[in-house]
């Protein structure tokens, strides 16, 4: 291991790692054997590239993120339309990026992949180009999102999941494994299957995340109107803005099903 000069100074460089001198390197930041990467990367204090790691493109990541070996950052999107703009990847602080997972940068001039805070994304994940994820998102093995996907904070995807282009995952929802999601997730509830069906509210997720009990109890009946009610959801909504006495966590899932562009994924029984 090495020490750097510069704007590299406390940081820990191995010898066979290839950094750009372009490349801005914020301080006690580690990179390890065969790491590479390139000019347009800016990479902030105390984070941790171990090795064989690429990062490419337009890339700037936070404060003290952890990049596990053969991960790929910021390289070209997986994406026909792409003709070799300027686009980038903006990922947070204190996310994990385990072995092999990939995050492409967007497709069109100045478009964005953007990654929170706080994230946690296992072995073999994939964020494709023009996602939008939010804070405190779990991504578990070998699950994938298409381009232009929005996770909201706080979702959890199960391995091997598949997200389809352009679907949204509200807020604290979770996603089982092995699901195949081709429509608009709502906050807060649990989807799983082939294709995807909500099954029920995500309680153990809403109290962990320190949601009160009165909040559960009208989420549970948001829940009841859109999946078991047999109301339209156009008269779901009617309804809730009737019934449920308002938090910001009934305005949110409210507001999620007024936008949802892709049509809510269906219950199990309607």
């Amino acid at each position: 291991m090495t020490e750097e000069k510069g704007s590299m100074l406390q940081s820990v460089i191995h010898p066979t790692a290839i950094i750009d001198p372009q490349a801005k390197i914020g301080p006690n930041v580690k990179i390890g054997p065969y790491a590479v990467i390139g000019p347009n990367v800016t990479i902030g204090e105390g984070t941790e590239i171990m090795s064989h790691v690429t990062i490419d493109g337009w890339t700037t990541i936070g404060e003290y993120c952890r990049f596990f070996p053969c991960a790929s950052i910021g390289s070209e999107p997986q994406d026909l339309k792409f003709t070799g703009e300027k686009s980038f990847v903006i990922i947070g602080d204190r996310s994990i990026f385990r072995e092999y997972v990939t995050v492409s940068r967007a497709t069109g001039e100045g478009e964005e992949t953007r990654i929170g805070n706080d994230c946690l994304f296992q072995a073999s994940t994939h964020i494709a180009h023009n996602c939008i994820v939010g804070n405190n998102v779990i991504m578990s093995n070998c699950a994938g999102l298409a381009g232009h996907v929005i996770v909201e904070d706080r979702v959890v995807i199960g391995g091997i999941a598949g997200v389809h282009q352009f679907v949204k995952l509200g807020r604290n929802c979770m996603i089982g494994g092995l699901a195949k999601v081709v429509q608009d997730i709502p906050p807060f509830v649990i989807a799983d299957g082939q294709p995807a069906r909500c099954v029920g509210l995500n309680s153990v997720g809403l109290s962990r995340a320190g949601v009160s009990e009165e909040v559960r109890r009208e989420l549970k009946k948001a829940f009841r109107l859109l999946y078991r009610s047999g109301l339209n959801l156009r008269q779901a909504i009617a309804e809730m803005e009737q019934e449920l006495d308002s938090s910001e966590e009934v305005e949110h899932f409210l507001r999620f099903l007024r936008n949802a562009d892709r049509g809510i994924c269906r219950g199990t029984k309607e």
